[in-house]
């Protein structure tokens, strides 16, 4: 049997996988760098819907397979982040705001016309992974979410230089998780450092992380792949 690592190196293990982040994948790279047209943009904001509508259900399977009272207190509150108190606040919400900013109708965005097929079997795949699998390793494919505040401030500088007929509004969704994404990932990482305490936990938290960095690069294929035909 392997001895654990220790948890700098543990942590460490998890950090290393940066580079596998979707922030570098090649659509994403256009896609801040000013490169993509307008229906690529809307293209791209469609299809990241049915990610959004999807967190609530994969935290909610997440909570109800944790057995430990304290982790369950705090990772119920993603669960209100997204979905808010009412259909006018949150997330969700916040999203369908966005949407509108880039020339979307909330209808053809909450019909999920325009979600193709490649993004909802990697969406699919992850609710799926998190309902089945240990609840840590489920808390651990969540560390993308370490990767992404630094990224999504690079997105609305970049949004606000190249594309500024996006109405400002649209970006209140990324202004909002960006310091809420920096407190999560704290508080992920705490929690996944402190339960991974076998190597065979740890490797398989590692795992799940490359799992769901799979998953997000999968999504952006997809996006990428039809994205071309219509730019």
């Amino acid at each position: 049997m392997n001895k654990p690592l220790t948890k700098p190196e543990f942590q460490e293990s998890l950090q290393r996988l940066a580079p596998r982040y979707w922030a570098h994948h090649p659509f994403h790279k256009r896609l801040h760098d000013g490169g993509c047209t307008p229906p690529e943009v809307r293209l791209w904001v469609a299809n990241r819907w049915y990610y959004q509508r999807n967190l609530s259900q994969k935290n909610a399977a997440i909570v109800a397979n944790c057995p430990l009272p304290e982790v369950r207190r705090i990772w119920v509150e993603r669960i209100g982040f997204q979905d808010g108190p009412t259909d006018t606040e949150g997330g969700l919400h916040d999203w369908l705001v966005l949407s509108e900013a880039v020339g979307l109708h909330q209808a053809e965005v909450l019909d999920e016309r325009h979600v193709l097929p490649g993004v909802r079997f990697a969406v699919d795949a992850y609710v799926d992974f998190c309902r089945r699998k240990p609840w840590i390793e489920s808390v651990a494919a969540a560390l993308t979410e370490m990767f992404s505040p630094d990224h999504m401030s690079d997105r609305v500088s970049a949004w606000r230089r190249h594309y500024d007929w996006i109405k400002p509004d649209g970006l209140a969704y990324f202004e909002r998780r960006i310091p809420a994404a920096r407190a999560d990932s704290t508080v992920t990482m705490q929690v996944v450092l402190d339960h991974c305490e076998t190597r065979d936990q740890q490797d398989a938290a590692v795992r799940a992380l490359s799992f769901k960095c799979d998953v997000l690069w999968a999504m952006l294929d997809a996006i990428d792949y039809r994205g071309q035909s219509c730019g």
